[in-house]
């Protein structure tokens, strides 16, 4: 009985041919990017807003960081004003 095919085998066999990674650190590189990727915008916003209060910022500075970043996303987040991304992080 054959294991099942990586469901990314093309990205698995790019990754391990064009880095040092091996097949197993290649897989758990997709799984973490694909995870980081799938987060919806509001936990994104949480997510990184907690980083960033942790890195001393100020909000103002947090929001405008965060409105930016959105932006930029793989699949971007329609635009959000300063008042629902605080939403989003305080409820």
């Amino acid at each position: 009985m054959s294991a099942s095919p990586h469901p990314h085998e093309d990205l698995l066999a790019h990754l391990t041919r064009t880095t040092p990674l091996g097949p197993g650190e290649a897989a758990r590189v997709i799984a973490e990017v694909l995870a980081y990727f799938s987060e919806n915008t509001e936990e994104y916003v949480r997510r990184r807003h907690g980083e960033l209060q942790a890195r001393g910022l100020t909000n103002e500075r947090i929001f405008a960081r965060l409105g930016a970043e959105l932006v930029a996303r793989r699949v971007a987040a329609p635009e959000l004003s300063t008042r629902q991304l605080r939403r989003i992080v305080y409820g």
